[in-house]
């Protein structure tokens, strides 16, 4: 994304409920979503991603909890769900063993954090998920919080810039 595009164009006319919508769709936090149609209209794409920015940097525990349960466990993106099954490929022709593995990791940080494990899986293989999740459960709750808003952060420009993309593909609702 760069300057102001059609799909950003789009994106700055849409009606408040369905850009409203179509936040969610990117990140599961009413606080996020409503932070980032406060600042609209963007000039351009990095206003856009900013504004994405800083809304999670603003998150309150709770508010980010929100934002956590919008998204399914690595290794089982939510049925029907092209985004998550996207954003997840690096399981798709994982060994029945790394998937048992990473059901494994998943459950037992689910466990210690009361959340998924969540990282922004976007290119990453099924060992390097494995890995991380491997890594990072030894992390106080509090370092973990921190770098999972920072996979939000990831995963969320990701999503904005795809919704953008989309925008000028398909038009948009108004």
């Amino acid at each position: 994304m760069t300057a102001s595009t059609p799909g950003l164009a789009r994106f700055n006319g849409l009606q408040e409920q369905a850009a409203r919508a179509a936040l969610h769709e990117i990140c599961a936090s009413e606080a996020w979503g409503t932070k980032v149609l406060a600042a609209r209209p963007f000039a351009d794409a990095e206003a856009l991603l900013a504004a994405g920015d800083a809304a999670m940097a603003g998150l309150a525990s709770a508010d980010l909890a929100e934002a956590m349960a919008g998204h399914p466990p690595i290794g089982r993106p939510k049925p029907g769900d092209p985004t998550s099954a996207r954003e997840q490929r690096g399981m798709t022709g994982a060994s029945e063993e790394l998937k048992a593995e990473m059901l494994e990791l998943n459950l037992a940080y689910q466990e210690k954090f009361g959340h998924v494990f969540l990282i922004c899986a976007t290119g990453l293989t099924g060992e390097q998920m494995r890995d991380a999740v491997r890594a990072r459960i030894g992390n106080t709750p509090e370092a973990e919080r921190e770098i999972v808003r920072g996979e939000l952060g990831k995963i969320n420009r990701i999503r904005l810039a795809r919704l953008v993309e989309e925008l000028v593909e398909g038009g948009g609702d108004n």
